[in-house]
């Protein structure tokens, strides 16, 4: 089985800064991509960012420039810094883990519970 750990959601004043942190435990072989996703009320959940082996970081063109995607390879762990939050940053942020439990066998996904981000004066 697989343990995702969020924190590091709240509440923050706009132009403020959050950082959110996302560990993976369990039975892990080799991690393939972590990334972040949110879901605003009514809203689809969308793509925050995400990094991946060999492959770099990507961003929404939204955070692009405020929001920085970075990975800890030794705990397993991902994290996303916020900077210059805006009110439509406000969601639920979802961690997301791609990762091989064994060799041989295709990547799967495994969701975090979410953590609240809301941005407000």
């Amino acid at each position: 089985q697989v343990q995702l750990v969020e924190s590091g959601g709240g509440l923050v004043q706009p132009g403020g800064s959050l950082r959110l942190s996302c560990a993976a435990s369990g039975s892990i072989f080799r991690i393939n991509v972590m990334g972040w996703y949110r879901q605003a009320p009514g809203k689809q959940r969308e793509l925050v960012a995400t990094i991946a082996n060999n492959v770099g970081t990507a961003y929404a063109d939204s955070v692009k420039g405020r929001f920085t995607i970075s990975r800890d390879n030794a705990k397993n762990t991902a994290y996303l810094q916020m900077s210059s939050l805006k009110p439509e940053d406000t969601a639920i942020y979802y961690c997301l883990l791609n990762y091989w439990e064994r060799l041989g066998v295709r990547p799967s996904d495994y969701w975090g519970q979410g953590t609240q981000v809301t941005v407000s004066s």
